[in-house]
């Protein structure tokens, strides 16, 4: 059961609304442990003075910001304690901003943030949908374990959640990258080119389903480590390096007959499972329930016609 990191309130002009933070994500990514090749045991991190082995209680390490190189400021507790934030217990909505105007780039973590009691789920409801209505997001600031956010809180699903951002002297500008100047001398490319582009991202385009996608890696690592936990034998390949593209036409060309092939395997598919699942059913079955779907078309499709259709709205 996921608990709140975080409680207070979510304020609006007048509008007090006590809620609850919840982390909406869970990393599971592999950790490893560092470990001695020969004996298999833990390898452990101390710390040491630089320059010797003498390991360093931890009262007596501080804190110390380089201000030029190997010159330091030492910061006492106190020092930056005074100059904390305030332990506000508040998310207060400064600005609305269009979301659409809000590039992902300035997203950093996302959580959920909730109505923290039954009275509060009334006014939070109202924040919900008046947002959700204008598609506008909330710029705030709050405190969090010492710590100062800048936050978006933006409608989603039936929530609002809170997105920490970075700030403005925090995101990068793409022309401090030297290898973006090298766009300036490539050259605009022709309607031909672009309209096999289009075409190609027209057959590749599908419905956001994030369960689709799994993190590969992760299985394969899980995976390699069962098996050499079990004493098999684990032979490893060298990974083929994919060709750099020298002649783009072709490579556009191959793309989309790939891309066609692969939509004629799908279809097929899906007229196999259509058959299967209308097999045991009746055309005039099939048809009320495309009726009851809005499908156009459907007074002149057969019966495998109509538990095609059906299984593409599905």
């Amino acid at each position: 059961m996921p608990r709140a990191i975080w409680t207070g309130a979510l304020s609006f002009g007048l509008v007090n609304v006590p809620v609850k933070l919840f982390s909406a994500v869970e990393e599971k990514g592999v950790r490893f442990h560092q470990l001695q090749r020969d004996t298999g045991k833990r390898v452990r991190n101390k710390r040491v003075v630089e320059g010797t082995d003498r390991e360093v209680d931890y009262d007596d390490v501080v804190k110390g910001y380089e201000v030029d190189d190997g010159t330091y400021v030492v910061l006492t507790p106190e020092e930056l304690e005074a100059v904390e934030p305030d332990r506000s217990r508040t998310i207060e909505l400064e600005d609305f901003v269009d979301l659409d105007a809000v590039d992902p780039v300035y997203f950093d973590r996302t959580y959920y943030l909730v109505p923290a009691n039954e009275e509060a789920a009334k006014p939070y409801a109202l924040m919900h949908a008046a947002m959700r209505s204008a598609n506008h997001a909330g710029i705030a600031r709050f405190v969090m374990r010492d710590k100062e956010y800048l936050a978006a809180v933006r409608p989603l699903d039936e929530v609002l959640a809170v997105e920490t951002m970075h700030f403005a002297d925090e995101v990068r500008d793409p022309a401090d990258i030297d290898e973006v100047a090298a766009l300036d001398g490539a050259g605009r490319p022709s309607a031909r080119e672009r309209k096999m582009a289009e075409q190609l991202i027209d057959m590749l385009a599908a419905d956001w389903e994030p369960d689709r996608y799994r993190d590969s890696y992760r299985e394969r690592v899980l995976e390699l480590v069962e098996a050499k936990a079990a004493g098999e034998e684990i032979v490893t390949e060298e990974p083929a390096e994919r060709p750099a593209v020298v002649d783009l036409m072709a490579a556009l060309e191959a793309s989309l007959e790939e891309g066609r092939g692969r939509r004629r395997g799908g279809r097929r598919a899906r007229r196999a499972r259509s058959r299967d699942a209308g097999s045991d059913r009746s055309r005039e079955e099939l048809y009320e329930e495309a009726q009851r779907r809005g499908i156009d078309g459907r007074s002149k499709m057969s019966k495998e016609e109509l538990a095609e259709a059906l299984e593409e709205v599905s």
